[in-house]
């Protein structure tokens, strides 16, 4: 029994720990530029970025040219992907900000609905993605981080799991096209 007692306590410390091993939101809270979504994201901005596997290995790269827009506290950003091989895909997010930095999403190709919040000059987002892999479709874990670098520029860094296992990252550089 006391054993058992042990065992739960180990694994319960272990969970609290992991859970705390990364970087939080908070940290970003005092950082400049401070971050506003919904202006950020308004307008149209081109995207620019490559897909990693867990070795580091460059396995696709990738333009998007996003259509953003807000109507007070609901969005719309229509994404247009183009692949170095030529093939296309297309995502369009519904966000809505909640308060207090905090946003929700979803699209056809997410599962249920993508929870963020933005901090300082970073917004942090998880979600769940169906992603077609040689014919078959997998849904991943997505872990996103972007930084917003100055009023057009910002940088996105994503990674991609399963089963709490790691399987790439994806690194994106978002530039907001001028008026």
């Amino acid at each position: 029994m006391q054993r058992r007692h042990l065992l739960a306590a180990g694994i319960a410390g272990a969970a609290a720990l992991s859970g705390c091993a990364g970087p939080q939101i908070a940290q970003y809270a005092g950082e400049k530029p401070v971050l506003d979504l919904r202006s950020y994201f308004n307008g149209t901005l081109d995207a620019y970025g490559v897909f990693t596997d867990r070795s580091g290995e460059v396995v696709k790269r990738f333009t998007v040219v996003m259509r953003c827009q807000w109507n007070g506290d609901d969005g719309v950003l229509d994404e247009a992907f183009t692949y170095s091989d030529g093939t296309t895909q297309k995502r369009v997010w519904r966000m809505k900000h909640l308060g207090n930095g905090r946003f929700s999403g979803t699209a056809d190709d997410v599962v249920g609905t993508a929870l963020g919040e933005q901090q300082g000059n970073a917004f942090r987002w998880g979600y769940t993605l169906r992603q077609p892999v040689d014919g078959k479709t997998y849904e991943v874990q997505f872990d996103d981080w972007m930084y917003l670098m100055d009023d057009r520029v910002m940088l996105n860094k994503a990674t991609m799991s399963k089963f709490g296992i790691r399987l790439g990252e994806v690194t994106l550089s978002f530039v907001k096209r001028l008026p």
